[in-house]
């Protein structure tokens, strides 16, 4: 029998796994914008376009998102710091005070971040304490020299650098 895994060490160790950071961005049924904070942000299948993610299962704003079947992943730029931890925390408005434009399905564009992806909700699947949201990408855009990704390693946020 295998003996239990600490969640704090286990989250310890994960932890020196680099991954990206992005802020999942939908509407709810009223129309109001909502928002987390993803690290476990995946490219799942080229044909035909997937990504994923793994929001908890008790997270407020994708069960305010879920139901329109769309979101948008703004890829976050080293620097946004404050949005990251601001979409990462549970608050009342998440966007007062952030500049924002919607785009044209009218899904939250967050200023500064290096790529946007919409999607639709193609399946979802509960996996543990999370659950396993799988997007058909509709689009997407980068933007050219926007500059060096945001990084999640260690417990902190860094700058996930290109190699020249």
């Amino acid at each position: 029998m295998t003996a239990p895994i600490d969640p704090r060490h286990f989250r310890t160790v994960l932890g020196h796994l680099p991954t990206g950071v992005v802020v999942v961005a939908g509407l709810d049924a009223s129309g109001a914008p909502h928002g987390l904070t993803i690290g476990s942000f995946v490219s799942i299948s080229l044909d035909p376009p997937l990504v994923g993610f793994f929001p908890g299962l008790n997270s407020g704003s994708w069960r305010a998102v879920s139901p329109t079947g769309k979101f948008c992943v703004n890829v976050l730029a080293d620097g946004q710091d404050e949005l990251c931890w601001r979409f990462a925390r549970e608050s009342e408005d998440r966007f007062a005070g952030i500049e924002w434009t919607p785009n044209s399905d009218g899904l939250p564009e967050l200023a500064g971040c290096i790529a946007n992806i919409v999607c639709s909700v193609h399946s979802e699947s509960e996996v543990g304490d999370h659950l396993f949201v799988v997007g058909l990408v509709e689009s997407l855009d980068h933007i050219d020299n926007a500059g060096d990704a945001m990084a999640f390693y260690r417990g902190k946020v860094t700058r996930a650098v290109a190699a020249d």
